[in-house]
């Protein structure tokens, strides 16, 4: 008798998940999402000037005409050299975790990538890839200049000084031959073979950035972040390495669009899945914590009641661990269902223009409706879709919600569902 086919379960425990979390706890990666972490204070301030010189009131934009380029200078810092912030920011952070001297690693990252946006015709910089467009060879160029200096350090071939001296005299002569071979590789591969490095990372990058700004595209990421979830795995963080220069891309391209009086190209910029789909958490959970407010079930009730308070702002790893909603078929039918169904509602109303599209990045803790109202620039519109959101979330938590609390109360009438411990 053959023996039957493992179930999925045990494929999914034995081999999906350990790849998948060493994806996410990959030293490269985790200094890539710090990276683009890092940048975000700015990104909010650069937002706030845009706000200010955007205010959703009659007449503003003729009574601050005359201060616009002003209001303006701030934005242009920010988002203007998104690419350098995001290139020394990943370049310290990985070489930190590859005990390197940190500063050195940015350093030399920042150097490699500013030495190939100078235009040789010119000898001057090209602005326009140190903003958004030079996110993706920003983060490549990180990567292999900290690899690098590692392995000329392991290797030992570094010039070394007494260590009497100063440790960042001894460091910055230690990282003397890693930065002349990078510099003279770069600059071969760039100007002397003409290899135009942006260009050819952007056009790696093309359908995965093409795609994110599509229906399916953004119902898929929607659906792989809440699968991920559901069975214990962070799929924010395991995919935010890949989708984070994406969606901030998209974010600098629409303010940059609408500093130039255009339609804004992008509805998935960046706040788009943080704040109109993860309504109080991914899985828009703060529903769920409404719908179990008044539960019968003790437990439910309660650990809905303490939860409540963080899931307004955005926190909902108490209600998504309590109840569980990990690895609980009954919660993650819902879970999924819910992050689905505002992701494609909420595109949809913004590509058929009955909602602004984001160009204002807000704190993701920021609390929901006050969040869609901050992101689009004070739509009044946009607010009343995350109330909408909100009961629309609860509606589909509902059903589950009372089956699971029938069978936690009535035990014998059929198998319970798996869940807080009376």
């Amino acid at each position: 008798m053959n023996t039957p086919p493992a179930p999925p379960a045990g494929f999914l425990q034995r081999r999906l998940l350990p790849f998948l979390n060493a994806v996410s706890e990959d030293t490269t990666m985790s200094a890539i999402r710090a990276g683009m972490v890092s940048v975000v204070p700015l990104t909010i301030l650069g937002g706030l000037f845009m706000i200010l010189a955007n205010l959703p009131i009659a007449g503003w934009e003729q009574r601050i005409a005359k201060w616009a380029p002003l209001l303006q200078i701030p934005v242009s810092a920010t988002f203007g050299l998104l690419g350098v912030f995001v290139c020394f920011a990943i370049g310290y952070d990985l070489g930190q975790r590859l005990k390197q001297e940190a500063v050195v690693s940015a350093s030399l990252s920042t150097l490699v990538f500013l030495l190939i946006q100078i235009d040789p015709a010119t000898q001057s910089l090209v602005m326009d890839n140190l903003g958004s467009k030079g996110l993706f060879p920003a983060i490549l160029v990180a990567a292999v200049c900290v690899r690098v200096q590692k392995l000329f350090h392991d290797w030992n071939v570094v010039i070394r000084l007494p260590r009497s001296v100063p440790t960042i005299v001894y460091e910055s002569f230690a990282s003397l031959t890693p930065t002349i071979f990078l510099v003279v590789a770069f600059w071969a591969v760039r100007f002397v073979l003409g290899v135009d490095i942006n260009a050819g990372v952007q056009a790696v990058f093309k359908p995965l950035v093409v795609g994110l700004n599509t229906l399916p595209g953004i119902l898929l990421y929607a659906f792989l972040v809440t699968m991920l979830w559901s069975v214990g795995i962070n799929g924010d963080n395991t995919l935010d390495a890949i989708v984070a220069p994406i969606f901030l891309q998209y974010l600098a391209d629409n303010i940059e669009a609408l500093n130039k009086g255009l339609p804004l190209p992008y509805i998935t910029a960046n706040g788009f899945f943080s704040t109109f789909v993860n309504v109080g958490g991914t899985g828009a959970t703060l529903a769920l914590a409404l719908v179990l407010w008044n539960s019968r079930d003790p437990g439910y009730r309660q650990v809905s009641r303490l939860a409540l308070p963080t899931q307004v702002f955005q926190i909902n790893e108490p209600m998504f661990f309590g109840i569980p909603v990990v690895l609980n078929p009954v919660f993650m039918v819902p879970y999924v269902l819910n992050a689905l169904l505002l992701t494609a509602g909420t595109y949809l109303l913004m590509d058929w223009g009955l909602i602004k599209r984001p160009f204002v990045n807000v704190p993701w803790t920021t609390p929901p409706i006050l969040g869609h109202f901050l992101m689009t620039g004070g739509d009044w519109r946009a607010a009343v879709w995350g109330v909408v959101s909100l009961f629309l979330a609860m509606a589909v938590y509902w059903p589950f919600a009372k089956a699971a609390e029938r069978q936690r109360l009535n035990p014998t009438d059929k198998t319970p569902v798996s869940g807080l411990a009376d």
